[in-house]
């Protein structure tokens, strides 16, 4: 028996070294928030061992995108158009919905050209694992929305961000709000918590797989990953609406052969006459100081699109904030982070869903505190 364990730990150490497991790098402030989180946050105590066959960031992209996106069993229960200020149309896809109003709501914020389709095995997994519910916020012309107004901006518009959640707000009143930014959603999420600091209506946020700077993360893009986006970004915002931007510079962004070259033709798109006018209003970095709620940020450092040099030149500033714990990986791709022989499974997800539920428990076990102090102050 003693000698078949040894064989069985000998196995099992042979597949962690062969599929890259280790544990993750965590960065904070050792006063802040997540000194008293990450003890009791069991997944990042533990290694995170890829997938043995998916160790390889390229394989882990492929296989979610030719085959596991399209095996997730999830019907929304509504997708819900929002008409904003300027007229412009926006969405909301809803996932439990009938949940009672006191239970949380997860407001995610979608990649560069997501979907309710695509986001669906994010969706799934942080309802599976929290029994929350899930807001997911469509940006215009994604999803199928129709372009009511000739204006799209790829990294996403606080002001319409805010609308949505003012939305969010009216429908489920009594219900706390957590916030999930994924790949270039989490651009859109750093930037509208920058800009209402204190008064965000977040209880915890989380950016899975950020890129930092947009004025460089677009350049650092694997060059095939950055063409095959490109081409997406035409198919998707620019083809079935050639007419409409005939105004534009449509012929110098046709040009485009890459994320950054896509970035800085299409800026009159957004309703920008420059592009240091677009940045500093898009550019989450310009922001990130503002930030007052607890946010956990996750990088796989083999991730081919958001790399990990990205987050170099402000690692140790975001570690000094008392709020924010930055967490590495050595594996993990783009926003995928497989684990399980068989049955794949986002190992990241399972983190979201883990601090999200601790910090609601923290959240509560203040509350009967500070009431039973202000009942002995009254007294």
């Amino acid at each position: 028996m003693f000698r078949l364990q040894q064989l069985n730990q000998r196995l099992v150490s042979y597949i962690e070294q062969w599929a890259g497991a280790a544990k993750p790098h965590l960065a904070y402030h050792p006063q802040g928030i997540f000194a008293q989180l990450v003890p009791e946050l069991t997944y990042l105590q533990k290694k995170y061992c890829p997938t043995l066959w998916l160790a390889n960031p390229h394989a882990q992209m492929l296989y979610f995108d030719l085959f596991k996106r399209h095996r997730i069993r999830l019907h929304y229960d509504a997708i819900e158009q929002l008409t904003m200020q300027d007229g412009g149309t926006t969405g909301i896809a809803w996932y439990g919905q009938k949940l009672s109003a006191t239970t949380p709501t997860i407001v995610i914020m979608h990649t560069l050209t997501g979907t309710p389709e695509s986001m669906r095995e994010l969706v799934h997994d942080l309802h599976h694992y929290t029994g929350w519910r899930i807001a997911l916020c469509l940006r215009r012309g994604h999803g199928k929305l129709p372009l009511t107004v000739p204006k799209i901006n790829i990294l996403g518009s606080s002001d319409d961000l805010a609308e949505q959640i003012e939305h969010i707000q009216r429908l489920y009143p009594r219900s706390d709000l957590y916030a999930v930014g994924s790949s270039a959603g989490t651009g859109l999420l750093v930037r509208y918590l920058g800009e209402v600091g204190k008064n965000a209506p977040f209880k915890a946020a989380f950016a899975l797989s950020p890129g930092y700077d947009s004025e460089q993360g677009f350049a650092r893009v694997h060059p095939v990953y950055s063409k095959l986006m490109t081409k997406k970004l035409f198919k998707v915002f620019i083809q079935p609406y050639s007419s409409t931007w005939q105004w534009t510079n449509l012929e110098q962004l046709l040009k485009a052969k890459s994320l950054a070259e896509f970035e800085q033709a299409y800026i009159e798109m957004a309703g920008f006459q420059d592009y240091q006018s677009y940045a500093q209003a898009v550019n989450p970095i310009y922001v990130m100081q503002d930030i007052q709620i607890p946010l956990m940020v996750l990088n796989a450092e083999d991730d081919p699109i958001c790399r990990i040099d990205n987050l170099m030149p402000y690692k140790q500033k975001l570690a000094n904030m008392p709020n924010i714990l930055i967490v590495t990986t050595a594996k993990g791709s783009h926003c995928i982070f497989y684990q399980g022989l068989t049955r794949t499974q986002s190992w990241a997800s399972r983190v979201i869903a883990d601090y999200f539920r601790h910090y609601a428990h923290l959240e509560q076990t203040k509350k009967p505190r500070q009431a039973g102090f202000l009942k002995i102050e009254m007294a």
